[in-house]
């Protein structure tokens, strides 16, 4: 099968549409780029939240990856299901959300749970509640160096939550983390500068806290952008999550790195229109919709369709091509955006050797499995 259509499976009218597709060996093939890219399995801390399925995380696993991120309970619980080693739930836990992850905590003791937090109100309710549970949980520092989304300023505010949390009960502080989503160059020179100058506030925080004699910090850095930037920081973990199946998104945003799209959504022509348009089943309901209209699927195989409007189960593409589409015809899109997409469907269809031959259920898309 040539490269230039990899996705084109044999048995594809055996599939009801929309459908995401995933091929195994292309997600191998990106795990494994990670690997190499990071040089050191000990600083390889994936977030789950793109592909949300056990299946994926077992790949994961049986490459020797044993750190992971997520971001909801339902993802922590599916990996404590899958017994990863090591589980920082990157969100900072408060209300019942922080009675579940006690819950978590105590329902997987094989997996050892750690989660954020970023003001002294959070973090005194985290010991207290991690005291009464009769718990020793670690935590990071959640660190805002420039997202403005959550996060504290790592400044001498930073210190004094860090100097908090080394001796309030029921927690073992761990270290910092820091998300930089914010820098989206696409110039490599540009972004690494960025983010070597957000990454400079973390470093003089650092020095502070060691100047303090408080307990060194582990670093959790970056996510999938600034990941060929973090990779070379010998003394911090990298978190990169969109890598597993890729995108049109990043493969456009991150042309230094090496990952291929492993999973591509399967539509078909359900209507013409007009004159140049045709109508797909690949609505706001079976692709992320949050960006423009241009930038919401990109069809590999067609790159002259061109997105008109979108609703809820259909989308109406501008045809400029020679071919002439009729409807059941099919075609295979790469999503814009893969981690609001998967969220979308119940279970991916899985490809190998260009055939449909399973269903993997995206176990952690709800918002709970059973805690």
């Amino acid at each position: 099968m040539a490269e230039t259509n990899w996705f084109h499976i044999s048995n594809a009218n055996e599939i009801d549409s929309p459908a995401l597709l995933v091929y195994p060996d292309r997600v191998k093939a990106n795990i494994q780029t990670a690997i190499k890219m990071i040089g050191d399995l000990n600083r390889l801390r994936p977030h789950v939240k793109t592909h949300k399925c056990a299946q994926v995380v077992q790949l994961m696993i049986d490459a020797g990856i044993y750190k992971f991120k997520c971001a909801t309970i339902a993802e922590a619980e599916m990996l404590g299901i899958q017994k990863a080693t090591d589980v920082l739930l990157a969100y900072q836990p408060v209300g019942p959300k922080l009675h579940r992850f006690i819950a978590l905590i105590n329902k997987y003791p094989a997996t050892i749970f750690s989660c954020l937090t970023d003001n002294m109100v959070a973090a005194a309710a985290q010991s207290k509640a991690f005291t009464e549970a009769g718990l020793q949980v670690p935590v990071y520092i959640d660190l805002n160096i420039g997202m403005n989304r959550t996060g504290i300023n790592p400044g001498d505010e930073a210190l004094e939550l860090y100097k908090y949390c080394s001796t309030a009960a029921g927690i073992i502080i761990k270290g910092l983390h820091a998300y930089d989503g914010h820098i989206r160059d696409i110039d490599f020179e540009v972004k690494k500068k960025n983010c070597d100058g957000a990454f400079a506030l973390v470093e003089l925080l650092v020095n502070k806290i060691e100047a303090a004699r408080l307990p060194k910090p582990i670093i959790i850095a970056g996510g999938s952008p600034a990941f060929s930037v973090h990779c070379k920081r010998e003394s911090i973990e990298c978190s990169p999550g969109t890598f597993i199946y890729w995108d049109q998104g990043y493969s456009v945003l991150c042309p230094e790195q090496d990952f291929i799209p492993a999973a591509v959504l399967l539509t078909r022509v359900v209507s013409l229109p007009g004159e140049e348009k045709i109508c797909t089943d690949l609505g706001h309901k079976s692709v992320a919709s949050e960006n423009e209209i241009s930038k919401r699927v990109f069809f590999p195989e067609f790159e002259c369709l061109h997105t008109i409007s979108q609703s809820e189960e259909h989308l109406v593409l501008e045809n400029k091509t020679e071919t002439k589409f009729t409807p059941g015809d099919i075609l295979y899109g790469i999503p814009w955006h893969i981690c609001p997409t998967v969220a979308l469907y119940d279970s991916i269809k899985i490809i190998e050797n260009g055939q449909y031959c399973a269903d993997w259920k995206n176990i952690a898309r709800d918002r709970k499995i059973t805690i």
